[in-house]
């Protein structure tokens, strides 16, 4: 089969479109055909060295597609059905083996692409608003990248909650995306200072949360629009990784809290893994969560994804096609 393997760290370029073996299932495991792919940043953290992996490897978390086969002690799968994943390496390829317990059967009315576009990202908009920092009606959040994946999925399910929501985009473009996923306020932080708009809007130490998936250049400002004994959510680093802080700083600006929330410590069980997805698929069956697929590629094209991601010009999920 064909897949995408990267052999050393670096730029783009090290994602080789390449023949590799074709995976066989463990007693635990699933073989599924992959009909799409997700693209997510930690992807790009993978392939660059900012989180170590052992090399050669095949990069990718998501995906979805149809079941091959499966593993002798599996029960509640077929062949011939159809799964999503979120925490599955090895997803840039035609076939993946991953453990049965962490896919998640798809509903009638969620296509393959759908699914690879928003299980990584609406898992984690979900529980970043229901759990890490539980959204109730009037409450004021700032989410940064309002057009990107998480961006728009979080923006939704926040006004599903009753939140007041602020976003930061990066042009008129993506603003218009952003006030469509529900925003009540965005902010085009290449045409103003981000914390002097909020501030204008909201005033001083308004926000009760900010959700900062870019990193080192929000990181800093973001503090200082945060309310007394409200929380920083900080869940990705886009631009880089946020500066060390020190416990003294949270409490001269408001005893606040911080936070770095991850996948496996909020879908930490089968449970978990299926009652946060069936809100999802829920939501998107009664058209409550809108998921926008921003670009599709060749999963050949794996690198030209990366670039499109890390460049922050593209909008919603970026997808790769087997």
């Amino acid at each position: 089969m064909r897949a995408i393997v990267v052999s050393k760290v670096g730029g783009a370029e090290e994602l080789v479109y390449s023949e590799v073996a074709d995976p066989s299932p463990g007693p635990d495991d699933l073989v599924v055909e992959v009909e799409a792919a997700g693209v997510n940043f930690i992807d790009i953290y993978h392939r660059s060295g900012f989180y170590d992996l052992e090399l050669p490897m095949i990069p990718g978390l998501e995906g979805a597609g149809i079941v091959l086969a499966v593993g002798s002690n599996v029960d509640g799968f077929d062949v011939g059905g159809r799964v999503g994943w979120a925490d599955a390496r090895a997803s840039y390829a035609e076939r993946i083996a991953l453990p049965a317990g962490r896919a998640v059967p798809l509903p009638e009315g969620v296509d393959s692409k759908t699914a690879a576009a928003v299980l990584l990202q609406g898992l984690t908009a979900h529980f970043l608003a229901s759990d890490t920092f539980p959204l109730s009606a009037g409450d004021r959040c700032l989410i940064h990248a309002g057009a990107g994946g998480v961006g728009l999925l979080l923006t939704q399910i926040a006004k599903l909650r009753d939140a007041e929501v602020f976003t930061t985009v990066g042009s008129q473009e993506k603003a218009e995306l952003s006030r469509a996923a529900g925003a009540d306020h965005v902010i085009v932080y290449t045409d103003t200072d981000f914390k002097t708009a909020v501030e204008a809007i909201a005033g001083q130490n308004a926000m009760d949360v900010v959700y900062d998936g870019v990193g080192a250049a929000t990181f800093e400002q973001g503090l200082d629009l945060i309310r007394p004994r409200g929380m920083m959510v900080t869940f990705g680093n886009a631009s880089g990784r946020p500066p060390d802080i020190s416990p003294l700083i949270l409490a001269a600006k408001g005893s606040l809290y911080l936070t770095r929330p991850t996948m496996r410590h909020y879908v930490g069980d089968r449970a978990e893994l299926l009652r946060r997805a069936s809100d999802l698929f829920r939501w998107i069956g009664d058209d409550r969560l809108r998921v926008r697929i921003g670009a599709e590629f060749p999963l050949a094209e794996a690198a030209d994804a990366h670039r499109a991601l890390e460049s922050r010009s593209s909008t919603g999920k970026v997808i790769l096609l087997p």
